[in-house]
C-alpha cells in the first residue's frame, strides 16, 4: 500500500477562496514540482518531503489570478 494525494490523481477537488479579494483561487499543483526543472520528473519518495510536509501530506500552490496572491495549503494523502 502507498499514500496518494486525492487532488493530483484526480479523486477530489480542493477549492480555496482568496483570503484578499474573494476570487476563486487555483490549484497550480505539488509546490515540488516548482523547485527545478527536472523536480516534476523525480520519484515521489525524493520529493515528497521536500516541501516541509510529512510522507501523508501532499502541499500544493493555490494561485489567485486576480490579485496575484499564492498560498501554499497541506492536502491529507491517502493510503490506497
Amino acid at each position: 500500500m502507498e499514500y496518494v494525494c486525492p487532488v493530483c490523481n484526480g479523486m477530489a477537488t480542493y477549492l480555496l477562496r482568496c483570503p484578499h479579494c474573494g476570487k476563486q483561487m487555483e490549484d497550480r499543483g505539488m509546490v515540488a514540482d516548482f523547485l527545478d526543472e527536472y523536480s516534476p520528473y523525480l520519484a515521489m519518495d525524493i520529493t515528497q518531503l521536500v516541501d516541509g510536509a510529512s510522507y501523508d501530506q501532499c502541499v500544493h500552490l493555490f494561485y489567485c489570478e486576480a490579485c496575484k496572491h499564492d498560498k501554499r495549503i497541506s492536502i491529507q494523502r491517502i493510503r490506497m
